[in-house]
């Protein structure tokens, strides 16, 4: 929306009187960010990059304070006008910040600092805070990264326990389904390429174009042809047959995957009557590997009935590790599908007998909307102010909800070098700058400095941030 192009209106309302509000004679101040708990005791940082480069690489202009000022007078707030002026003229108009973080794809437990933010003219303290709203958006894509990197755990330990390859077969076990069902392109752009740190499938083409503009990701993921109810359903249900084996002349070539919802009338009719005996040699002479994707009823039950019904028709090999995989056909279920139903339907295939490569999964609302900021407790937060030329702390203690408790002082965050743990420190409010800190035996600075005045300071690809993720494990 080219309406919200102005970076100065890019906040919220109260923010607009923050720079009276600091104590007389501050001239720098200091932020961070950190996930307070949640649903999950880890995160994967992701999405940081991608904010600055869209937001603050662009220079602010007069023609931006003119508006901003316009807005806010008949809004009823106060607004710095001489400051942002002052911002266009000595630095061009790019914010005096320093953005430390901690890189892209590191999983971090929580109640950790994963970004410090800190002002870097005495004449623009007040910055900061003002991009406070924008910088903690980045709640979304590290929390949509974390709630795919966990299903990813769950899904290799069952590869690992059942598939003769699990390292092979794992990034194409969970496909974003979510572009539909988010609140807005960006959130599908975000959240599809925050998914795409841990997997290589999708649907959500914003994602790829994400991950190419800020990570310079030729292609981040793959997709294959695929049926959907009107495909189908146009056909006529007497047609149901015809419909199947239009899908197998278009798309079905050797070495080719496919995929075929097959439940618009009767899942288990079509399974039994369509693909086991109608088509079922079409599909063995087609040498490809037909994927049938159930869209309905218990995910649980239907997922196990449908391996089982296709077992009869097609039949199956015996892995090496004493499971059953079956011959030319898989299924994908899409429907209902969050972290929880995902172990679920694997606890009961495997124990039917199945291996985890007969199964892929695909998650839309669960992955990309069914989160918010207090899923993980994201807060940025002001933790330190230099009054008088002295670096005093800030923090906040509510009695009524020790879990708002914030962290005081300039901090970084520090990681063991053999061991991988992290710990979250302060500097002395003597210290000339955060790289002062003592750091104990073995642990090195885990943050960098990742923006500074309008600039990145360090540019991560896609490939980094995967690696990254991927090297961590539960």
């Amino acid at each position: 929306m080219k309406c919200l192009d102005n970076l100065l209106l890019n906040t919220d309302s109260y923010k607009a009187s923050h720079w009276l509000q600091y104590p007389p004679n501050t001239d720098a101040t200091f932020f961070y960010v950190e996930s307070r708990g949640g649903l999950y005791d880890r995160t994967v940082f992701f999405g940081l990059q991608a904010i600055l480069k869209e937001y603050l690489a662009k220079p602010i202009t007069h023609a931006d304070v003119d508006e901003a000022r316009d807005l806010f007078a008949a809004h009823g707030e106060p607004f710095n006008e001489s400051g942002w002026r002052y911002i266009v003229d000595s630095h061009g108009g790019l914010l005096p910040v320093r953005i430390r973080a901690v890189p892209e794809g590191s999983v971090v437990p929580t109640h950790q600092a994963l970004v410090t933010i800190e002002s870097t003219d005495p004449k623009a303290y007040w910055v900061p805070s003002y991009i406070e709203t924008l910088l903690l958006r980045l709640w979304y894509p590290v929390t949509v990264a974390t709630i795919s990197w966990h299903a990813k755990q769950t899904i290799r330990q069952f590869l690992e326990r059942t598939s003769d390859d699990p390292e092979a077969a794992l990034p194409f076990k969970l496909h974003d389904f979510g572009a539909r069902g988010v609140s807005s392109a960006e959130s599908a752009a975000l959240g599809g390429a925050a998914h795409l740190v841990n997997f290589l499938g999708t649907d959500t083409v914003s994602g790829l174009m994400a991950a190419k503009a800020y990570y310079h990701e030729p292609m981040a993921g793959f997709s294959i042809p695929a049926a959907e109810h009107s495909t189908i359903t146009s056909w006529g249900r007497g047609n149901e047959a015809e419909a199947y084996r239009n899908m197998l002349r278009r798309f079905a070539k050797p070495g080719a995957i496919v995929a075929v919802v097959s439940d618009s009338y009767d899942i288990f009719h079509a399974i039994r009557e369509h693909w086991g005996k109608t088509l079922r040699q079409e599909v063995i002479d087609s040498g490809a590997t037909v994927v049938i994707r159930p869209d309905s009823g218990d995910p649980v039950a239907v997922v196990h009935q449908c391996l089982e019904l296709l077992d009869e028709a097609f039949g199956h090999t015996v892995n090496g590790k004493g499971y059953k995989v079956l011959n030319h056909v898989r299924v994908i279920q899409g429907d209902g599908i969050n972290p929880n139903s995902i172990r679920a339907i694997l606890e009961r295939v495997t124990s039917a007998g199945y291996a985890t490569d007969n199964v892929a999964f695909g998650m839309g609302g669960a992955l990309l909307q069914q989160l918010n900021r207090d899923t993980q407790k994201f807060a940025l937060k002001c933790s330190a102010a230099r009054v008088d030329g002295r670096w005093i702390d800030v923090y906040k203690d509510p009695v009524t909800d020790h879990g708002k408790t914030s962290k005081r002082g300039r901090m970084t965050l520090l990681k063991h070098r053999e061991y991988g743990t992290y710990r979250t420190v302060t500097v002395p409010p003597e210290a000339a700058s955060v790289a002062d800190v003592e750091k104990p035996l073995g642990f090195d600075d885990a943050l960098v400095t990742v923006w500074e005045n309008g600039h990145i300071g360090n540019d991560w690809t896609f490939a980094d941030v995967r690696a990254r993720a991927n090297a961590a494990r539960l």
